[in-house]
């Protein structure tokens, strides 16, 4: 089972899968479009109108079958909110999203950061890709409840009554006391994002951008950071595309991710973080969002990171502005060699805590392992079986390697040794590897780029 942080996405097995969220919530779920749009209230599933073609929800289940979904479906968002509104989603348990296939078989599970002010959250999307689907851990969210969702989805909500939803469109309101009933849409008005062209990116002034934030950086205890022009060029790249779809995402709608896009332009990297942001009007009210919600905060305040760089682009006449900030450190020798040698750390001080002997380095799995991560990153793919058929073994072999037997943990979007250590310590299967006393030697790779930004192999060898 893949454990997913947000950004983190992984192909999709044929037929339908089943997406729970246990806890005090309700869970709900958005049909759309190529576009990331809804086309009216029928692509709604929540409590008061549980099933719509290709979805149905039970409980605190959602089943998704793809092969069902209306002709045009192109994604299918999961939503929850608290079970009762009044209580804000900081208040209640983490909402963590477990993914199986129909039948058994868990897929993946994603705890997104603990939420604060937020009412609603966005915790994962299905989605299509060529002929399959795949899943995307998002953990979003909107302190401004259903309209901020709305926004999104391109409708808009009414003022009177606060629970409908124009362009065809009718949002679930709050569980009622008295028995529901579907809500009814007014007549449509105008979408609230027209279908325009973006404007050119705008010239931020990017002094006044890196002087608020490297004076938050120096309160924090970190040091300045400098604007990077391939970081820029990317950035520019990403608001362009999101202000084309007119929506936030890490992947555009021509299929790349803003980690791509970054690779694109020759930055490689050793760790990187990004700010996706619709709505401030300059780049005070940016850093001002950023430092006022945790999870922005601690990307801007990160001391690992060295570089940045800044766009926004407006989207034609609905005047919607799209942010994106990347923050970056180069990858060097050194930078590669201490990161792959803190996951070896870590993985040895579980061992020890197990009291099993630690592993040793060997140089042809770590051959095999970093060679695996960048082809996982620079092909776009997330699987232990490469696109040519190859399984852990059998790249282990090819490196050179002798032993006899043959381990392999993969994880894709962490952001740190420690941080893929700890979803690999979590996950049954992962755990059982690193932990497993017939294994003698460990090799590990990382690489940036790709769908989910980062890539992750250990190779255990005995």
């Amino acid at each position: 089972m893949s454990e997913l942080v947000p950004g983190g996405n992984l192909p999709l097995p044929e037929g339908a899968v089943t997406v729970r969220v246990t806890g005090p919530f309700d869970v709900s779920a958005l049909v759309t479009d190529e576009g990331g749009k809804v086309r009216d209230d029928a692509d709604f599933v929540f409590y008061n109108q549980p099933s719509a073609p290709g979805a149905r929800l039970s409980g605190d289940t959602l089943t998704v079958d793809p092969r069902r979904l209306r002709a045009d479906a192109a994604g299918v968002t999961v939503v929850v909110s608290p079970a009762d509104p009044a209580t804000p989603l900081g208040r209640l348990p983490v909402p963590v999203l477990e993914v199986s296939r129909v039948g058994g078989g868990a897929l993946a599970r994603f705890t997104p950061p603990r939420p604060r002010q937020e009412t609603v959250l966005l915790l994962a999307e299905l989605y299509r890709r060529g002929d399959g689907w795949k899943l995307r851990a998002l953990g979003q969210g909107y302190a401004d409840g259903l309209g901020g969702l709305a926004r999104d989805f391109g409708v808009e909500v009414a003022d009177e009554p606060p629970t409908t939803a124009g362009a065809g469109a009718s949002l679930p309101s709050p569980r009622p006391p008295a028995p529901p009933t579907r809500a009814t849409p007014p007549a449509p008005p105008a979408p609230r994002l027209a279908p325009t062209s973006p404007s050119p990116a705008l010239s931020p002034d990017l002094d006044a951008f890196l002087t608020l934030v490297n004076s938050a950086r120096g309160k924090a205890g970190s040091a300045p950071v400098a604007f990077d022009s391939r970081l820029t060029r990317a950035a520019r790249a990403h608001a362009s595309a999101m202000a084309s779809a007119g929506r936030l995402g890490v992947e555009g709608p021509d299929g790349v991710s803003v980690f791509q896009r970054v690779t694109a332009t020759g930055y490689t990297y050793v760790t990187v973080g990004e700010h996706l942001v619709s709505g401030p009007r300059n780049p005070a009210e940016f850093v001002e969002y950023c430092l006022r919600t945790d999870q922005p905060r601690r990307t801007l305040h990160d001391p690992a990171f060295t570089d940045v760089g800044l766009a926004y682009v407006s989207r034609g006449r609905s005047g919607d502005t799209y942010w994106t900030a990347l923050w970056a450190r180069p990858l060097t020798a050194a930078d590669l060699a201490r990161t792959v040698d803190e996951v070896v750390v870590l993985t040895n001080r579980e061992r020890a805590g197990a009291g099993l002997p630690p592993l040793a380095a060997d140089p042809p799995l770590a051959r095999a392992a970093q060679a695996y991560s960048t082809d996982m990153a620079v092909h776009a793919f997330y699987s232990h079986t490469s696109p040519e058929g190859t399984q852990p073994w059998d790249r282990a072999a090819a490196a050179g390697s002798t032993r006899r037997s043959i381990g392999e943990n993969i994880a894709c979007g962490q952001r740190s040794a420690a941080e893929v250590v700890e979803g690999w310590m979590n996950s049954p299967g992962h755990r059982a590897n690193i932990l497993k006393p017939g294994f003698t030697h460990i090799g590990v790779g990382f690489a940036g780029g790709g769908p989910a930004g980062t890539y992750w192999t250990q190779l255990f060898g005995g």
